[in-house]
């Protein structure tokens, strides 16, 4: 069974920059496409990003377009989202997800402020 645990979240300012990782146990990971959700205080919890299993392929909500970045290393069973241009409503919990199951990171709390 895959694990994931995130890290890398912290207080920033906006316009600043994080990056967020999230380590896979077990050797299957590159066996699964992988997403990075977020949820907000009191919002639903929503997809930021997505990518292939190979990585050749990744998917973005408008909102973080141009600004995030995510990618992954399969040697070394690690997600990451690299987040720049940090805005005040980027501000939540990010979780990492194995695309089309219910494995999810405990999350990391990613704060912007002002």
């Amino acid at each position: 069974q895959l694990q994931l645990v995130e890290s890398g979240g912290g207080l920033v300012q906006a316009g600043g920059s994080l990056r967020l990782s999230c380590a896979a146990s077990g050797r299957t990971f590159n066996s699964y496409a992988m997403n990075w959700f977020r949820q907000a205080p009191g919002k639903e919890r929503e997809f930021v990003a997505g990518i292939t299993r190979g990585g050749d392929k990744t998917s973005y909500i408008d909102s973080v377009k141009g600004r995030f970045t995510i990618s992954r290393d399969n040697a070394k069973n690690t997600l990451y989202l690299q987040m720049n241009s940090l805005k005040l409503e980027d501000t939540a919990v990010y979780y990492c997800n194995a695309d089309l199951t219910s494995i999810w990171g405990q999350g990391t709390q990613v704060t912007v402020s002002s």
